[in-house]
Parts: C-alpha cells; structure tokens; sequence
C-alpha cells in the first residue's frame, strides 16, 4: 500500500511540475487554473460535453487492455503506439490516467481542462479501466486442471 501510494504522489507531483514547466517555456504564469471546459456545466447551466468523457472511457479502456493484452516484452512500445493513436482517435485526445487530468489542470491552454469538468474525467477512466480489465479477462485463455 506504501508504494502505491508513493506511486501515486509521484504522478500526481510530476503532473504539476511536468505543467510548471511547460507554462514556464511559453513564458505563462507557473501554476494557473484552466479555463477550458470538457465536459460538464456550461456558465449557462447546460449540461455539455458528455462525448468527451465517452472518449475518455474509450480511450482508457483500451489503454489497460493493450497493456493487459500486450505479448511479454511488447507493453512499452504498444502503449507508446496506442497513446499516440488514441490522441487522435478520441474526442478527448486521450487523458487516459488521473495524473494527466491532473497535470491539464495547470494549464490554461487549449490542452487544458477546467477543474470543473476534471472529475468527469476521472470517472470515466476508472469506468474505461474496469471495461479495459474485464475485456482482456475475457478474452484470456482459461487455464484448466489436468
């Protein structure tokens, strides 16, 4: 549990520091908030953008399965190919894992993404991940006793 979670502060503390430092090479502010909403409730009180958490399941669910899926030795460069497509495959250019929400939520970019629409983010990848796990379950081989 201690590693996880050491795993997890991690990513999340890389996220921030990965955006500290692109702001900083374009010359923005370090750390600030996006505005740039993706998904959610619009300033009209209009639910909005429910694709971009669709694609954000999509794209999470089949991240998990290629790694799951992947032939010994064959996940690094699989998941680099699959990152790389689903940018361009998904509505929401594929998140794909909380810290990169995270990270997004520094940046006021047109890669940035409004703490408001961050948890619905997150929900749909931990909605894709599970589909991603249960997918390559089932089409795994069952094992059977002799």
């Amino acid at each position: 549990a201690q590693v996880a979670l050491f795993f997890i502060a991690a990513q999340l503390s890389g996220a921030v520091a990965g955006a500290a430092l692109a702001n900083a090479m374009f010359e923005l502010p370090l750390l600030h908030f996006s505005q740039h909403l993706r998904g959610g409730w619009d300033a009209a009180g209009q639910f909005t953008g429910w694709g971009q958490w669709v694609a954000e399941a999509v794209a999470t669910g089949g991240l998990l399965f290629t790694i799951l899926r992947a032939p010994e030795g064959k996940a690094p460069a699989l998941v680099s190919c699959y990152i790389g497509a689903a940018y361009w495959f998904t509505a929401s250019t594929s998140f794909a894992n909380p810290a990169a929400v995270m990270g997004r939520m520094f940046s006021d970019t047109f890669a940035g993404i409004a703490p408001a629409s961050a948890i619905g983010f997150v929900l749909a990848q931990t909605l894709g991940a599970a589909l991603g796990v249960a997918l390559a379950q089932a089409l795994s081989p069952k094992k059977t006793s002799v």
